[in-house]
């Protein structure tokens, strides 16, 4: 059994908590706030668990060995580096880490200290996005590729008010890239690899991130388009273009749906594909296999191809930002 502690008590720890417990893997033994009213009021729920308001007491928590981290995206580094430090394995709500170099530390900080470091990009441990993988035909027989996924932040109307939410906010690392944009680039370089090239054409709000924007991925043989925003709402569907026809997704953070439109045979093929009523099963299952069983070579390889696709994930995303202007306060700290 799994021993976890969380970091972060929001509603997005909740469903990873119930996804983590639905697999049979892990157990909650503990919650980390600043508040002890707030960690106790989210561990309510979940039976016997422990309570800390600081982190080096959460952390000398000898029966925990996993820590999920869902708290601002700013404060990921020194959370999830004093994690390791102190032998937990850690599970990072997406986006991980603001800069390769904070990236490229805690991975190799975690592979010293022979713990597991996992970025918590869900829909690329969905099943249905393994069957697509799977239908999807040889790279020289695509020519392009539309994501988009755009939807409305509540949090917006703080900006129009003159406020800076942490989502929307340079001193922690938000803004829209950072964010619902992150699942169409981990679909796109899952399934495609890393570009030749990327260019991002950003709409910066008053915070100075950008809440809406434009990204094309370039390939040898073909572009990936994407649309990603929260200041707007998008009813579009995802599209792969194939020389036979065109794939066509329900969306591209999760994959319910999909149907190929064949030209050839002029026909439709909906592809099997099943959602999990929680959306966060799946990867919490993957997870605990590589945990469970770090001596398994499949699993190691598996774990190996996701810390890579973090970490190129993570560099695609940083010289997109570069390219747009967008600064945190954690590249002031290379």
């Amino acid at each position: 059994m799994i021993h976890l502690g969380v970091i972060g008590t929001g509603w997005i720890t909740h469903q990873f908590v119930e996804a983590a417990h639905a697999t049979k893997s892990y157990q909650l033994v503990a919650v980390y706030s600043r508040r002890l009213s707030s960690a106790q009021e989210f561990g309510a729920r979940y039976g016997e668990v422990e309570y800390a308001t600081d982190l080096t007491t959460f952390f000398g928590l000898a029966h925990m060995d996993t820590v999920y981290i869902a708290s601002p995206n700013g404060l990921h580094f020194e959370q999830a580096k004093q994690a390791i430090l102190a032998g937990k394995n850690i599970i990072v709500e997406k986006p991980a880490f603001s800069t390769p170099a904070e990236m490229d530390e805690i991975i190799e900080l975690a592979n010293q200290q022979r713990v597991f470091f996992f970025e918590a990009a869900r829909n690329i441990h969905e099943e249905s996005y393994k069957k697509i993988a799977e239908f999807l035909p040889v790279k020289d027989h695509i020519i392009g590729a539309n994501f988009t996924y755009m939807k409305y932040s509540s949090r917006y109307d703080a900006v129009l008010d003159g406020q800076e939410p942490n989502i929307f906010s340079p001193r922690f690392s938000g803004g829209s890239i950072m964010d619902l944009g992150i699942y169409p680039l981990y679909a796109a370089m899952g399934w495609f690899g890393m570009p030749e090239s990327m260019h991002y054409f950003a709409r910066k709000i008053a915070t100075e991130v950008d809440g809406i924007g434009t990204t094309i991925l370039r390939y040898d043989l073909f572009d990936v388009t994407i649309q990603q925003g929260k200041i707007a709402d998008s009813y579009l569907p995802s599209e792969i273009y194939l020389d036979n026809g065109t794939l066509v997704m329900s969306g591209i953070n999760a994959f319910d749906a999909a149907e190929f439109h064949d030209r050839n045979q002029k026909e439709i093929v909906k592809l099997d594909l099943t959602a999990k009523e929680n959306p966060m099963v799946e990867e919490a299952a993957d997870f605990a296999k590589v945990i469970q069983h770090p001596e398994d070579k499949m699993q190691g390889a598996l774990y190996q191809e996701w810390v890579e696709l973090s970490r190129n994930v993570n560099k695609v995303i940083y010289h997109m930002r570069q390219e747009a202007g967008i600064e945190f306060a954690a590249d002031k700290k290379e």
